[in-house]
């Protein structure tokens, strides 16, 4: 894993070569091991390395003489295990180079992620006659493309954002993986494309001026992450998932969709022979994630998702190192921590753990913010800071839970469609009054009956929806200005209808679930734990969202996934092959972050209020509502800590990004 970056239009000049080497250097973290500059042919080329395949020969940016036969490979790394003064002046003297003096190649690639199928690949392209120059994964991709263009995207398994340079075609080809693992932002700025792993490398290209995509702000008050394909910062763009992009020698980006996630439930599957299917699978997957010249460890949570990985894991490494986060101090019950060393006891792994304070959970978020780019609302994403802090300290990579709960349904509100079946006979309209009479009197069950009277297309758009807040509430919280400025703007709901609308014939769960593909799980889930864990130079890896793991779970029908009284049915029986029963079938906590309770308390209370009512707050809020809502909840008449969540990391975000 690693961070990538570059530009169009590069004429190879001064400003160029430092305009590049301050984009590495704004994502240094994201790969401690090398740094590799290229600029040629009208392209610059930047690249920061983490190195865990071909720790020797896997250097970037990598370039390709010609797209023959003949290996003709070479880079422009260079590597900062050695001391780090000598490591500057090497790379001040890479900078200095003329471009003339500067090794040119038809073919050159900047690529962050794992293709964990690459042997394979290497194998089928030796067949056609390609010769290797190194071990990596990276020239893998390189000349699979070459070998067969675009369609190299349909091959690859593993987690992906790269660019590919054709210097005879003047063409930069970007590619992003299936489920947006990696991710990738590009702009267009004066003629010029520029893209980076991370918006703060394309912040450092002079051509691009900072401005507040105050949009972004009013979607994000819905759905407590950065929901439009244009980011927080206007003109900057994300990379959808399972898109590519071709930028000509017009200088014109062109946007494709090169794989789209099918439905094809297999109803004569028993569920015993789904349960066969899973378990077989997720060894598979877990067996190439393990593919690495370094040691992989795991997370380990109370959960089955990272228990069932890390069992599987162990396996294959009886010796992996396993790693937990808690906050036992404020848990009315057992703690992330006690179950993980109690498992990891029985699996007989090593594992490492923390109680996070609270003190230390405050005090880095305004970094947290720094390093997600875009505002996160999700208070688990400072738990995964700390994970990630203590598994970087003795691994390179470790093994991580997502994308489980969207493949089989682990979200206790996919249960919501079946529960409503229990009123589908009463009126729509009977409902409706009654959820709001239970409202109205804070009373249980207005948000179900409130669902029960709607179509799910009417009120799901995100899995924070309930937390966040409504179209209506989002309108009273922003200033007058501010609400006429974006008075245009689109409901949630017409957001995602797009994507309701691709699979408008299957169930309303599985209808969900594919919804949080595109939004929830890459906006928030991903995000998080890409930025979090390259925060500290670990490569997290995901063996759920794998393509073979996807296309198994999607035979598998809603029967077999949910039912009104468990979720993740045929996933949690194949975890018991792994793991204890108490486990597989433990209800999902997720990180669990005790900020309802800090913001009752004085100081954290007051420090959320000065946030509220200062200046950079005055520019987009009503203040008067802010400090309502964090009055309400103080009394403890209602429980809007989310809702106050999401608005101070936008104000905590906005004063690293735009304070003075």
């Amino acid at each position: 894993m690693c961070g990538i970056c570059g530009f169009t239009g590069a004429r190879g000049g001064a400003e160029d070569y430092a305009t590049l080497r301050a984009m590495c250097a704004a994502m240094a973290h994201r790969g401690p091991d090398g740094e590799g500059l290229y600029i040629a042919d009208g392209i610059a080329l930047g690249h920061r390395r983490l190195a865990l395949i071909d720790l020797s020969g896997g250097g970037q940016p990598m370039m390709r003489a010609t797209g023959g036969h003949v290996a003709e490979v070479w880079n422009t790394a260079v590597s900062f295990d050695h001391v780090r003064g000598e490591a500057a002046r090497v790379a001040d003297d890479a900078v200095a180079a003329s471009p003339a003096a500067m090794r040119r190649g038809q073919w050159s690639i900047v690529f962050n992620g794992e293709i964990y199928n690459y042997r394979e690949l290497r194998d089928e392209l030796v067949k056609l006659g390609f010769e290797f120059a190194t071990d990596s994964d990276t020239e893998v991709l390189l000349v699979g493309y070459i070998a067969w263009s675009q369609e190299i995207l349909q091959r690859v398994r593993g987690m992906f954002a790269f660019a590919i340079y054709n210097a005879d075609a003047r063409e930069l080809f970007c590619a992003r993986d299936f489920f947006g693992i990696k991710p990738f932002y590009y702009t267009m700025q004066n003629g010029q494309f520029i893209f980076a792993s991370e918006i703060k490398s394309i912040l450092e290209h002079p051509a691009y001026t900072r401005e507040l995509n105050e949009e972004a702000l009013a979607q994000y008050l819905c759905f407590q992450f950065s929901a439009l394909p244009e980011t927080f910062f206007k003109g900057i763009y994300k990379l959808p998932q399972g898109h590519c992009l071709r930028v000509g020698a017009d200088g014109v980006p062109r946007i494709e969709r090169y794989w789209k996630p099918e439905y094809r439930f297999d109803e004569t599957r028993s569920e015993a022979d789904a349960v066969e299917a899973v378990d077989r699978t997720m060894r598979e997957s877990v067996h190439y994630h393990n593919v690495a010249d370094v040691e992989v460890g795991s997370f380990l949570s109370s959960g089955i998702d990272s228990s069932y990985l890390a069992a599987c894991l162990a396996k294959e490494n009886p010796a992996i190192k396993t790693f937990t986060v808690g906050f036992a101090e404020y848990s009315g019950e057992r703690d992330e921590v006690s179950w993980a060393r109690e498992l990891a006891e029985k699996l007989q792994v090593e594992n490492d753990f923390k109680h996070i304070s609270e003190e230390e959970y405050w005090e880095v978020l305004p970094l947290v913010q720094w390093h997600m780019d875009e505002p996160s609302a999700d208070p688990s994403a400072v738990a995964l800071y700390f994970v990630d802090k203590i598994a970087a300290r003795r691994v390179k990579a470790v093994l991580s839970g997502e994308g489980a709960d969207e493949f089989f349904a682990g979200y206790r509100i996919y249960q919501t469609p079946l529960a409503n079946e229990h009123v589908h006979l009463v009126p729509k309209p009977l409902l409706r009054v009654g959820s709001k009479v239970l409202r109205a009197t804070h009373r249980r069950g207005a948000n179900y009956l409130e669902r029960a009277s709607e179509n799910v297309e009417d009120w799901y758009y995100t899995n924070a929806n309930a937390v966040a807040f409504s179209p209506d509430e989002r309108n009273r919280l922003l200033t007058a200005d501010l609400r006429e400025h974006l008075d245009s703007l689109p409901a949630p709901q017409q957001l995602t209808a797009p994507v309701y609308a691709e699979v408008a014939e299957l169930d309303e769960t599985t209808r969900m679930q594919y919804v949080d593909l595109w939004f929830w799980l890459v906006g928030d889930i991903l995000l998080k734990t890409d930025k979090m864990s390259m925060a500290h130079s670990l490569e997290s890896r995901v063996p759920f969202l794998d393509r073979e793991v996807f296309a198994l779970s999607a035979t598998i029908p809603v029967s077999q996934k949910v039912s009104e009284h468990q979720t993740k049915i045929v996933l949690r029986q194949a975890a018991e092959r792994a793991i204890p029963h108490d486990w597989a079938q433990k209800e999902k906590l997720g990180f669990p972050v005790p900020i309802a309770g800090w913001l009752r308390e004085d100081r954290y209370y007051e420090r959320v209020k000065q946030a509220f009512t200062s200046d950079e707050a005055t520019q987009f809020f009503d203040t008067g509502e802010l400090v309502h809502l964090l009055d309400e909840h103080r009394t403890g008449t209602i429980d809007n800590s989310r809702r106050i969540w999401i608005v101070y990391s936008f104000l905590l975000w906005y004063q690293v990004f735009f304070g003075e």
